[in-house]
């Protein structure tokens, strides 16, 4: 198994994030201090990589790796804003929000230059989803602590994998259908003794690290 280095630094600026210079993400990242059964286990405070930061990260990565794309739907629930600050997140970037929907502060669209974000919290469409001309991109999405040694977290970190896979099977076959989680030794470790089976029945495996960075991982 190898991992395929693909990288998603993106340039801010007014053609969005179609190209230009590389760079990465600093804000992804939140951090908290462990509770007490899990002081020992992590240096200083542990680095969230949430569930919403994995989303975005991937979803600017389609924008910026996927030739023609210029708008993708994201599905976050309630639970992921409570935990990360998207609208602000996507402020950052230079993603305005133009059209505010619902009563969710960050859901709306999003635009920068002739990119579109649309965020809703619509259940059972898939986390990052894009339409291309092969078809309906769809990812799965799961988050987790990225420098814990916490047996009970580490876990987490595989089942989430594992469940991504799983919803992911539980759709019919089609277009790009991808599970992304974030990237640590143990969902490396994973990614890679699954990916063959993954990929037999129409799934691939992609890992997000804090910086942002996305790694395809091939049988």
């Amino acid at each position: 198994m190898t991992a395929d280095y693909q990288r998603s630094e993106l340039k801010r600026g007014s053609d969005g994030f179609g190209g230009g210079a590389i760079r990465v993400f600093d804000d992804l990242i939140v951090e908290l201090d462990p509770p007490t059964n899990r002081g020992s286990k992590c240096e200083g405070k542990e680095r969230h990589l949430t569930e919403a930061a994995v989303m975005l990260a991937y979803g600017l990565h389609l924008l910026r790796t996927v030739p023609n794309l210029q708008k993708i739907e994201l599905h976050p629930d309630g639970e992921h804003g409570k935990r990360f600050e998207i609208a602000r997140w996507l402020s950052a970037r230079g993603f305005a929000l133009r059209v505010p929907q619902g009563s969710t502060a960050y859901c709306g669209i999003y635009e920068n230059g002739q990119q579109t974000i649309a965020v809703t919290s619509t259940p059972g469409k898939g986390d990052v989803v894009a339409e291309v001309d092969q078809g309906v991109i769809i990812a799965e999405c799961k988050g987790g602590i990225v420098n814990t040694a916490h047996a009970g977290q580490k876990s987490r970190l595989r089942k989430g994998l594992c469940e991504a896979i799983g919803l992911l099977m539980a759709r019919e076959k089609g277009g790009r259908q991808v599970a992304v989680v974030p990237k640590t030794e143990t969902t490396l470790k994973l990614a890679q003794k699954l990916a063959l089976r993954a990929h037999d029945a129409g799934i691939e495996i992609a890992l997000v690290d804090e910086k942002g960075r996305v790694i395809d991982i091939r049988p």
